[in-house]
């Protein structure tokens, strides 16, 4: 499996989502597949020192067309907001970036079933100065600025918690967040549990640290659950990926992945098959 990588955004003519032809076998033909992602570690990311492709999400995706005897990756790196709009747009055959299935995306992106499910989690500054351990203790104290990414559900989950928007800073990405939290322009950072744990991880700094016991929200959509997503139209190539993905998820491909990557072990992330369907997530059936 050769995976490569374009940088910068990526052209309309990169990928080919719609039409409804055999989307499946235009790309076993072409033997490649365009896969838009988002620079989150661990999901998926850009290694910058040797400039491949890393994550979860890459490597079960890459699993998966594999399987489906497509040989090639090339990734195409945007940012977050701009992952839907790209693949109804045709410029990637699929987004992968461990995205949560939710109602209003639905509306817009055809999810594959769930691949992985995870938590969120909190990074504060240095000895968590407000004393933040939930998103309710947030809400609580109206002078914590939290830093989001933007175009992430953390503004929902916030929100359903009491937070205030006034309370919220968008930030583009990840690094983004942590380095409002260290220069002290944010007072706490929120996103996925293993988003931030790896985002810490590599910041290397004793300015901020992970709460280490934060207490998960009991809301809709927590703990959320991860998939690829595909052009609305492209419900053929949609199912196939399905199919090959319960092929992987039995034999225990998946399983195996996620104990290799940083931040996930199968036992915390894996979905067992059929236990939360992406039908089930779009109509909002995560109770959390």
């Amino acid at each position: 499996m050769l995976l490569t990588f374009a940088a910068a955004l990526v052209l309309s003519a990169c990928g080919g989502g719609g039409g409804g032809e055999d989307r499946v076998a235009e790309l076993q033909e072409s033997g490649t597949v365009n896969i838009g992602f988002a620079n989150e570690p661990p999901y998926a990311y850009e290694n910058s020192e040797t400039g491949e492709l890393e994550g979860a999400a890459i490597d079960i995706a890459t699993a998966v067309f594999e399987e489906m005897g497509v040989e090639n990756v090339e990734g195409h790196l945007t940012d977050w907001g701009e992952l839907i709009p790209g693949v109804q747009a045709g410029q990637y055959d699929v987004i992968t970036a461990a995205m949560a299935i939710q109602p209003d995306r639905c509306e817009n992106a055809l999810f594959a079933e769930p691949e992985m499910q995870y938590g969120e989690g909190l990074v504060v500054a240095a000895d968590n100065p407000h004393d933040l351990h939930s998103y309710a203790d947030i809400a609580e104290n109206p002078d914590v600025t939290a830093a989001l990414m933007e175009g992430t559900t953390q503004f929902e989950f916030l929100e359903s918690e009491g937070v205030d928007q006034e309370q919220f800073m968008s930030v583009a990405d990840i690094p983004g967040q942590l380095s409002a939290v260290q220069s002290g322009n944010a007072d706490v950072a929120a996103a996925t549990g293993p988003t931030l744990r790896a985002a810490y991880e590599s910041l290397g700094s004793d300015a901020v640290e992970i709460v280490e016991d934060f207490e998960q929200p009991d809301i809709e959509g927590i703990p959320s659950f991860g998939a690829a997503a595909f052009n609305l139209e492209d419900e053929e190539l949609r199912d196939a990926y399905n199919e090959a993905l319960a092929t992987l998820q039995e034999d225990g491909t998946i399983d195996e992945i996620l104990d290799n990557s940083e931040g996930f072990t199968a036992e915390e992330n894996r979905v067992e098959t059929g236990t939360m369907t992406a039908a089930e997530l779009c109509e909002g059936g995560n109770e959390g």
